[in-house]
């Protein structure tokens, strides 16, 4: 791959300026929220470098100075040094619990001198580096095995390491890395085998304490049971052409599950109909099995599989929520789903960032006046739930530009990336976007009320060193590559 001369003139003509004023912007808007959620009331000198609006803005600067030498540094260092990198932020986490001190549960942060930093933060530029470094790889297909299993391996390393510092936040948002995997190649039935393993797990929770009318079966056993053979049919309807066997499976689908319903209706109201929809799963896994080895097709048994798994999943909800989850993680999901409700105890952070949300109304109540951040009804207001200070204090119209700034971003970034001119920045690229939206779409979520509380950050709002230094590292290491595309004279 020939390279062309690199000169300092072209790292600032041809830096993506539209992406770094988008950057900015959002950094003076959290700052100010950062101001915002830190002010008290008397407070003569909002900068105080003592207070953590002062420290935010020390952040904040260094964030700059970081991304000016990111920029300056040569392009190739960051596919050369990718592995090394990776391996270096994987040994920090090994030993991180060791040294680590505890913090809220977690043994995340390691303190030197003054000053903390959270490994796992930097981890996500390591791992999103080696993942462009792999699939950047000549003749890398993600479709096959090995090679996917590879990937996926440079996933849950770090996943299962930062669990182990009890900090499951950061650990669910290398799951994001699965929207680069559907980018480079994957099946979208992986995409769709998580996305129904939580329908399962949501709605086997949330209705099973309901019964079923006229029978003992429980609504969630039953609607999870239907969704499991509904499932599986419509992964059969698009990955085999054999219409015929899919008629039959669904009929008799159809036709055991209304005539069971009527029969639980006016002959049999005791028994239990989700027993007929295990009886369907089962007759269903059968005809897969046996249509895979008549016909030696391996994707009916994948399919098979997945049903299986299916009603594993859904057996198991219910141990892993009660014996697996920790307690407070147990009670968050209770209260999100409605089935517990605890305004001063586990859902005390989101009842009260809803309060302050709503009480900003249209337009907010301006800069420095909101009353719920003021008065610190809300736990961890500029951190986790620095939201709620947008929604108080610039109302509707704030929330609303904030959430445009964030979408520009994204997707300028998905432009950027599309534009790459070989394998490893656009791969790189892609988990950039991932990242940024996983942490948009969990953490404002968890501020309405409509994903569980699990502490991740809103980039660039969020207070903390740590957190504003890892975006800014994804984000300008993205840049840096993107400068340097057209500096190669063939694609890779």
């Amino acid at each position: 791959m020939a390279r062309a001369n690199v000169s300092f003139r072209h790292l600032f003509t041809q830096l993506d300026w539209f992406t770094v004023v988008v950057y900015l912007l959002l950094l003076a808007a959290g700052c100010l929220c950062v101001i915002g959620a830190c002010y008290n009331y008397g407070d003569m000198d909002i900068l105080d470098f003592s207070l953590r609006s002062g420290k935010q803005i020390t952040w904040i600067g260094c964030s700059l100075v970081l991304a000016l030498m990111i920029l300056l540094i040569d392009d190739r260092v960051f596919d050369t040094f990718a592995n090394v990198i990776y391996l270096a932020f994987m040994l920090l986490l090994l030993v991180t619990p060791f040294l680590a001190t505890d913090h809220k549960g977690s043994y995340s942060w390691i303190t030197v001198g003054s000053l903390s930093i959270q490994p796992a933060e930097f981890a996500k530029c390591a791992t999103a580096l080696a993942l462009a470094k792999l699939m950047g790889t000549y003749g890398f297909n993600l479709q096959r095995t090995r090679n996917f299993a590879r990937a996926v391996f440079l996933v849950v390393l770090p996943l299962v390491l930062i669990i182990l510092q009890k900090e499951t936040g950061s650990a669910l948002v290398y799951l994001a890395f699965f929207v680069v995997f559907y980018r480079e190649g994957m099946s979208g039935s992986v995409l769709f085998v998580g996305f129904a393993a939580i329908v399962y797990f949501v709605v086997g929770l949330r209705y099973d304490p309901f019964q079923l009318p006229h029978t003992t079966a429980t609504v969630g056993e039953f609607v999870v049971q239907l969704l499991v053979w509904v499932f599986t049919a419509f992964l059969f309807a698009i990955y085999q052409k054999e219409r015929k066997l899919l008629w039959k499976l669904l009929g008799f689908g159809v036709g055991l599950t209304a005539l069971s319903l009527a029969l639980s209706d006016h002959v049999l109201p005791a028994y239990n109909v989700a027993w007929v929809q295990l009886v369907i799963c089962v007759v269903f896994v059968g005809a897969l099995l046996v249509h895979s080895f008549r016909f030696r097709q391996l994707r009916p048994a994948l399919i098979a599989l997945f049903a299986v798994g299916s009603l594993a999943l859904h057996f198991s909800s219910n141990y892993v929520l009660d014996d697996v989850l920790a307690p407070h993680q147990q009670v968050r999901i209770r209260v999100l789903l409605g089935l517990e409700d605890d305004v001063n105890g586990a859902g005390y952070n989101v009842h009260q960032s809803e309060i302050a949300i709503g009480s900003g109304g249209l337009t907010g109540k301006g800069f420095l006046n909101g009353t719920q951040t003021k008065l610190k009804y809300v736990p961890e207001q500029d951190t986790d739930f620095i939201f709620c200070t947008v929604g108080e204090e610039h109302g509707f119209v704030g929330s609303a530009v904030v959430l445009l700034l964030f979408l520009t971003l994204i997707l300028r970034l998905i432009y950027l990336a599309e534009r790459q001119t070989y394998a490893f920045g656009r791969v790189y690229g892609y988990c950039v976007v991932s990242i940024f939206l996983f942490h948009l779409i969990i953490n404002v979520g968890m501020v309405i009320g409509l994903t569980p509380v699990i502490g991740i950050p809103l980039p660039f709002f969020s207070y903390g060193g740590s957190s504003l230094w890892g975006f800014t590292l994804l984000l300008f290491i993205f840049l840096r590559i993107d400068l340097a595309r057209g500096l190669y004279r063939r694609d890779r």
